[in-house]
């Protein structure tokens, strides 16, 4: 039995509120009507419009054989489109390739279906079968934000539109342009709308291209124009590109009524895809400058000294002895507290070496310290000659205990 899928656009709702002052004040992001999913942005090879008519002896037989002839079809379709010459597989092997289904129109009876069908084939176990390159070189991400002109009134993602439906619907796997394809809910309507496609400024563009991790966005508009209510519809597209909306191409399609919109739009889509390519390939499509993060200062290099014997005292001391280095602040108003602390710390017992290393005169200076123990030893050790010691994070901050106040002389009878 073959089970194959088959994708359509799904639908998302979300309501949101904004706080502003002491109340919430209602926000364009509320609503239920809105968000269109991509159904498909895989690379899958699509070969469209299959016609079938069959029959069976139940309605379900005649679809799955129906499908099973789909397939045969499209597979000597897509083997003639990219290797020249007709090509078959036995239906075990086409089920095994064959990722989907899609379904452009059918009719079901009890015992007969006629359709028109899309097959999906899997990249590359097809590429692999009939021995074709499967990867190419696409742009860098790309936002897309499809507006639509209806009535006088543009849209983008304030409610679900059918332009927005229609780039949803489109397979963009195959596309050289790396489509960022929003969904439309969230914030999306905030952030991407027909005022935003007119700002200039390129550091707000920077910061919805990062929100959408983008390098760069185009905006496919369709203009609607409808000869009277159930008549003709007139689409008018343009393919503009960048902050500065750059027109790249312009054409205009036509559907007889109403029931031809989607169509109408479906191949709007198709062609405006095309026009990006072929800028893409020319070169024009390539990303403004100013829409990248502006250049961090590029940090040199800071060159490692060679070490040599005896270079480095205090660290052949610490190997020598098996100690520890211990830093220790203390107070250097003159050069002669400097020189009187550190011969004051080498005269503990387990000191290897006290030498200065950061020098502040007139503030509190840092003194590295070799010790034969670990710094709760050695202030035991300064606190039992007089030194007032504050521990922190493994180093030692010490002062001189002040000297107890002298007793007051109280004088002698008759002195």
């Amino acid at each position: 039995m073959v089970n194959r899928r088959i994708p359509r656009v799904l639908e998302f709702g979300l309501a949101a509120a904004l706080l502003a002052g002491a109340g919430y004040v209602s926000a364009q992001i509320e609503g239920e009507d809105r968000g269109a999913a991509p159904i498909d942005s895989s690379g899958d090879f699509e070969v469209g419009g299959v016609t079938v008519d069959t029959s069976g002896k139940t309605a379900e037989a005649a679809r799955l054989a129906g499908w099973r002839i789909a397939q045969r079809k499209a597979w000597t379709t897509l083997s003639q489109r990219l290797t020249g010459a007709n090509g078959s597989l036995a239906d075990g092997a086409l089920d095994s390739i064959v990722t989907g289904i899609v379904v452009e129109n059918e009719q079901i009876g009890p015992g007969r279906y006629i359709a028109r069908l899309g097959v999906l084939f899997d990249r590359a176990r097809a590429g692999q079968i009939l021995g074709v390159a499967t990867t190419f070189t696409r742009s860098p991400p790309t936002l897309v934000i499809p507006v639509m002109w209806s009535g006088g009134s543009g849209q983008v993602f304030e409610r679900t539109t059918p332009w927005q439906q229609a780039w949803a619907r489109y397979r963009t796997g195959n596309s050289a342009i790396d489509y960022v394809r929003p969904v439309g809910t969230g914030s999306d309507p905030l952030l991407l709308n027909v005022g935003q496609t007119g700002r200039r400024g390129r550091g707000w563009w920077r910061t919805v291209l990062d929100q959408y991790g983008a390098s760069d966005v185009v905006i496919p508009e369709v203009r609607l124009y409808r000869q009277y209510p159930g008549g003709p519809i007139i689409g008018v597209f343009t393919a503009f590109h960048g902050p500065d909306r750059e027109p790249l191409a312009r054409f205009t399609l036509r559907a007889p009524d109403g029931n031809g919109l989607n169509a109408l739009l479906d191949a709007g889509v198709a062609r405006l895809d095309q026009a990006y390519q072929t800028a893409s390939r020319s070169g024009a499509l390539s990303p403004d400058v100013m829409l990248s993060p502006p250049p961090q200062p590029e940090a040199l290099p800071t060159p490692e000294p060679t070490p040599t014997p005896g270079a480095d005292p205090i660290g052949d001391i610490i190997a020598a002895t098996g100690g520890q280095a211990i830093q220790v602040q203390f107070d250097t108003p003159s050069v002669g507290a400097v020189t009187n602390g550190e011969a004051a710390i080498r005269a503990i017992p387990g000191v290897s070496s006290a030498t200065t290393a950061s020098l502040a005169l007139g503030g509190v200076s840092v003194m590295r310290v070799v010790y034969a123990g670990d710094a709760a030893a050695l202030r035991t050790a300064l606190e039992a000659r007089g030194w007032s010691v504050q521990e922190g994070g493994g180093t030692l901050r010490i002062r001189r205990a002040a000297a107890p106040d002298a007793p007051l002389a109280v004088p002698s009878p008759g002195g």
